[in-house]
């Protein structure tokens, strides 16, 4: 057990990411009072089942008040309205951060809001699973994973200590970057390859024949990993697409570009180019796993079943 880092936290959107914060309030007791504010009344119904908090409101505006600590899980286009919403009812010296995988987005969208008596760090813990919805969280997520702070000019030092202390504790290492970057940054580690995962189960969807047989069945292959990524939450991706927007169709040109390159070498049979290309990303592979962002073990550690008993 840690000590209380603030006397009262709230969390604004009880999905994965909400879900596993308040888990590990809970195992590491960071806070007096959790309190989980949520628009959808099944979630937030949900979640009182699961007991993540001590009280549970829909109305953010009621839920942030004298909250020290308050952490917006919401899909980034929401942003906006979470934050005119409960602006009225912050209080004063209170810490408001968020968990959107877009930072420019989210700063132009909340930061007029702000009442300047409050510390805005816009943040995005680099963490997650395919799965959304209350029961989507479990403690631990963060352990080992990176979360980056796009601190705004003029932000409280004090303010950002305290917030890197709390995501410390969950297990994170923490970093800072310029808004922009993080979304240049982001739009090829996350945002491209969930595009691309989409897209192929799309194209495998729209040939019928095939999806309702061999697709499915030996699935035990490089689709089954798309298929996980293209699990994930339509809401967030959509509002992560039209919110980094212009990061993203960077990528895309130069994702074609190299896509294009590489069909040309198939076709005239130049087996040298391939290879060269398939020897660097086997090395882009090792140096994620001795970062300790995966593990180095037989089909990525999954479980099979056979495990004596």
């Amino acid at each position: 057990m840690s000590e209380i880092q603030f006397d009262r936290i709230c969390l604004i959107g009880i999905g994965l990411i909400g879900s596993s914060i308040a888990h590990d309030l809970r195992r590491l007791g960071l806070t007096g009072e959790i309190i989980v504010a949520d628009h959808g009344a099944a979630a937030l119904k949900r979640a009182e089942e699961l007991g993540l908090g001590d009280r549970y409101l829909a109305s953010a505006a009621d839920a942030v008040r004298d909250a020290d600590l308050v952490i917006v899980c919401v899909p980034v286009g929401a942003s906006e309205s979470v934050a005119k919403e409960i602006a009225g009812s912050l209080k004063p010296g209170a810490i408001v951060t968020d968990v959107g995988s877009t930072k420019a987005s989210v700063i132009a969208q909340m930061q007029p809001h702000m009442p300047d008596n409050v510390n805005f760090i816009p943040g995005h813990p680099l963490a997650g699973t395919e799965k959304s919805g209350p029961d989507a969280g479990f403690p631990g997520l963060f352990e080992g994973r990176w979360c980056i702070f796009t601190p705004l000019p003029g932000t409280n030092e004090d303010a950002l200590r305290k917030l890197r202390r709390f995501w410390e504790t969950l297990g994170s290492k923490v970093d800072e970057m310029d808004a922009e970057h993080h979304d240049k940054v982001l739009a090829i580690v996350s945002h491209l390859p969930h595009l691309i995962a989409y897209n192929i189960v799309g194209t495998a969807d729209d040939l019928e024949t095939v999806t309702e047989s061999e697709v499915i069945k030996y699935s035990a292959s490089g689709f089954r990993d798309f298929t996980r990524l293209a699990a994930s939450d339509p809401t967030m991706w959509r509002d992560v697409c039209l919110h980094n927007r212009d990061a993203i169709l960077e990528m895309l040109a130069r994702f074609s570009e190299d896509l294009a390159y590489l069909q040309r070498a198939i076709r005239w049979g130049e087996g040298d180019k391939i290879f060269d290309l398939f020897t660097r990303t086997r090395a882009i592979r090792r140096s994620i796993v001795q970062a300790g962002q995966d593990v180095d073990a037989p089909d990525f550690g999954r479980p099979h079943g056979l495990e004596k008993k």
